[in-house]
């Protein structure tokens, strides 16, 4: 990892602007999941405000195996102060509905608690790492940090993943190629009810792709069927009979009587195609 001198004489438009606004807040807790745009945000609140940063994990069930010990990790070799913040499912039956907005209902609930916790410990600014890109996508949990007065410094100060992903590089942070782990609900379509045990067959078969070389891929839990998303490069290697073999007989195992493959292969949020992004209704239900 870098020092704070050469974390300074980094120069661009928008590392500019985040210093600035990190500056701004002088005491900021981080929201922190481990992943790339969470630690790039802590790493670079620490080398701008020193001791002025808290970093907070939320440990829910909807949490992807092991990023609560790559958290632990990483925030570890930053010598940053670290809470855990531990919930059940939010957002209770509205939740577990699964509607359009369940990521509104999952984020408002969450980001309270955090919210509250940054104030006992003395941080008035809570922060997140959503990024310039994600304001492209259907995000209606960006509404809730709105309403909470959370605050997106990597999306203000106009950083895209991309940019993040090679600033992360140059800084020699650890993590900055590792692909995007977002909540285990969005596997579930729309409508259909989130269940505990559903998410853990999720997470089990994702485990299995990314053991057999299948770093970016999606699990999409249809009821019998599983429908697998991964690169259009990788598509191939699904198809080889030792892999195909591999990934039937374990699928099967997990509980997914039919298992299929996405021909467009692997997207973000491939679940919100069906939503109109100006309604948040889901044009399949």
């Amino acid at each position: 990892m870098r020092t704070g001198f050469e974390w300074r004489m980094m120069k661009t438009e928008p590392l500019d602007r985040l210093r600035e606004i990190l500056r701004g807040m002088e005491k900021i807790a981080v929201a922190f999941s481990g992943g790339v745009d969470s630690t790039f945000l802590l790493y670079v609140s620490r080398l701008e405000l020193e001791d002025g940063v808290l970093a907070l994990t939320l440990n829910t069930p909807l949490t992807p195996a092991g990023e609560m010990t790559e958290a632990l990790s990483l925030v570890g070799e930053m010598g940053v102060r670290h809470l855990t913040v531990s919930s059940g499912i939010p957002g209770g039956e509205a939740f577990i509905a699964n509607p359009p907005d369940r990521c509104y209902i999952c984020k408002k609930e969450l980001f309270t608690l955090l919210k509250e916790k940054a104030r006992q410990e003395g941080f008035f600014h809570l922060a997140d790492g959503t990024n310039a890109d994600d304001i492209q996508d259907y995000r209606p949990g960006i509404r809730a940090l709105e309403e909470l007065g959370v605050r997106s410094p990597l999306k203000e100060a106009g950083l895209t993943k991309a940019m993040i992903r090679q600033l992360s590089f140059d800084l020699g942070l650890r993590g900055g190629e590792r692909p995007a782990s977002p909540c285990l609900a969005t596997r579930i379509p729309f409508g259909r009810k989130i269940d505990l045990n559903e998410l853990a067959m999720v997470a089990r078969a994702e485990k299995l792709l990314r053991d057999l070389g299948f770093s970016e891929c999606r699990v999409r839990h249809h009821g019998d069927v599983a429908r697998i998303e991964t690169t259009q490069e990788m598509q191939e290697k699904l198809f080889r009979p030792q892999v195909r073999e591999e990934i039937l007989n374990r699928f099967r195992e997990i509980g997914f009587p039919y298992i299929t493959v996405d021909l467009q292969g692997y997207r973000r949020g491939s679940l919100n195609e069906t939503i109109d992004a100006r309604t948040g209704k889901d044009g399949s239900i």
